[in-house]
């Protein structure tokens, strides 16, 4: 009877995190924690710094987070570090420079709970010109239309960093990113498991003066490059290596026509070195289709594991 009391008061009232990874946030920091202090009262505020030299933790700490922190550097490192130490029902993820609505949170939370959905993304409307770069929405759209072609669906804004989390989304979430790639990363989580997701517009606002951006249109432009590469390879490997495959399988073709042309007329081989490459790219073209053939059953055997991971936790509000 203590058991299932205990049960419907956690139903009714879920444990609400609040998950901010700082490096070098002083400036806004306080603003940040005394935003979601506001809009949800009942939530403990994580402080994760990561090597900050300013004074983001004393700020922090004198604002009322829970401070703690993380050594290894880059984004993805600390929401690793977040994801495996805390335990709660909801999590809410945003950054700490005081530029996402924590207005917002109430309205995101309410969201998931009532739809029992597994993550709802806080996707961006700028209230300023400066607070979204150009840069930045040209690899937004990149990385929207990758994922639509891998997955028949995406969001609007892939790289937002304010988003809601269920327990059973986090801990069946294993991070590999170390940097700011971790938010393609949580999408392509979510779509690869056909998790149950919304999205949300919420304002986004310009930095606080005195917070500086610790983004780089050119250098993240390069990583967004990189982690499309990367997201085609690991899960459509079939069709990446298979790409390679037909490309070398192509080229074998268009050298030997000739070969057999000769062939046909002389009954001779006279050029043995073109021979011998066309066999060789042959070789090469059949390799990659094997090992396309191969990753794809690991990728299989791959989802089927974090899908398992995923049920063995209960849904928002259920």
């Amino acid at each position: 009877m203590r058991q299932r009391l205990r049960k419907e008061l956690r139903l009714n009232q879920p444990v609400i995190a609040v998950l901010l990874p700082c490096y070098n946030e002083d400036a806004a920091i306080g603003l940040t924690v005394a935003g979601f202090r506001a809009a949800l009262p009942g939530a403990a505020i994580y402080v994760y710094d990561n090597n900050s030299s300013d004074r983001t933790v004393e700020v922090a700490r004198e604002a009322g987070a829970i401070v703690r922190t993380e050594r290894i550097q880059g984004k993805g490192a600390v929401v690793r570090r977040m994801f495996a130490d805390i335990d709660a029902d909801i999590y809410v993820m945003a950054d700490g420079d005081a530029t996402y609505d924590a207005a917002s949170a109430p309205k995101l939370v309410a969201r998931m709970l009532e739809e029992q959905l597994d993550m709802v993304v806080g996707s961006r409307v700028g209230e300023a010109a400066a607070a979204y770069r150009r840069g930045h929405r040209f690899g937004n759209a990149m990385l929207t239309g990758m994922l639509t072609r891998l997955f028949g669906r995406s969001f609007s804004d892939i790289l937002t960093g304010y988003r809601v989390f269920s327990r059973r989304f986090v801990k069946s979430f294993p991070v590999l990113s170390v940097g700011f790639e971790i938010e393609t990363e949580i999408s392509v989580h979510a779509l690869e498991l056909k998790m149950p997701v919304a999205e949300i517009e919420t304002p986004y606002f310009a930095r606080p003066e005195g917070s500086v951006s610790k983004l780089s249109t050119y250098r993240d432009g390069w990583r967004i490059l990189g982690t499309i590469a990367t997201l085609y390879r690991i899960e459509r490997p079939l069709w990446f290596f298979g790409a390679f495959g037909a490309a070398l399988l192509a080229l074998a073709i268009i050298l030997a026509i000739p070969l057999a042309v000769t062939y046909a007329q002389t009954g001779l081989v006279p050029r043995f070195p073109t021979a011998i490459l066309v066999t060789g790219l042959t070789i090469l073209a059949a390799l990659c289709a094997f090992a396309g053939l191969i990753l794809d059953t690991v990728v299989r055997g791959r989802r089927e594991v974090r899908r398992l991971a995923y049920l063995a936790h209960r849904a928002p509000g259920g």
